[in-house]
């Protein structure tokens, strides 16, 4: 459950041990999904009138492709959050973006918008599936952590010309040296 009454919120603190599903409808086409949703777990209270604090711990896991070599990884993500909520239209806080505003005529607190983003800033853009990776071959496209691919050295025509410099025998820049 992540939806709590304010009316008891005000006069008491809530245990938050809950999962945003990957189902529910928070989630937006382009956003990284965890698997089997984002647990959250820990302890909402009021932080002053018309004012929430969540602090607890988000966890899921990420289902991703290597960046270098393209095998699926499932990535453990867990990280500590701290967020306030507070009424629109109340003091300040509407032009704060650390702050998720709700509806003071709610009679709800929905902390799902809130869960959503704070994974979104935790899970990693780019995933790996160990660190030492040796990637895809770019001619052939075989994985090179398997095992070597036949291809030929691919040199880089860019450096060429300071190759060139260094057969010549001298100091680069000056004449070649002739003794």
């Amino acid at each position: 459950m992540l939806a709590f009454d304010l009316r008891t919120l005000a006069a008491t603190a809530a245990t938050v041990d809950g999962v945003l599903a990957t189902a529910d409808p928070i989630w937006q086409p382009q956003d990284r999904l965890p698997v089997d949703g984002v647990r959250v777990t820990g302890r909402l209270s009021a932080a002053g009138p018309g004012r929430f604090y969540l602090s607890g711990q988000i966890s899921g896991v990420l289902r991703d492709e290597c960046r270098r070599c393209l095998t699926a990884v499932e990535t453990p993500v867990s990280a500590r959050v701290q967020c306030l909520f507070a009424e629109s239209g109340v003091d300040d806080a509407d032009d704060d973006p650390d702050v998720y505003l709700y509806d003071p005529r709610a009679w709800e607190l929905d902390v799902r918008q809130a869960v959503r983003e704070q994974w979104l800033l935790i899970a990693p853009e780019f995933s790996q599936c160990r660190e030492d990776c040796a990637g895809l071959c770019p001619s052939c496209g075989a994985d090179l952590n398997a095992e070597p691919c036949g291809c030929p050295a691919r040199v880089d025509d860019r450096w060429a010309v300071l190759r060139d410099v260094g057969s010549l025998g001298g100091a680069p820049g000056g004449p070649p040296d002739t003794t």
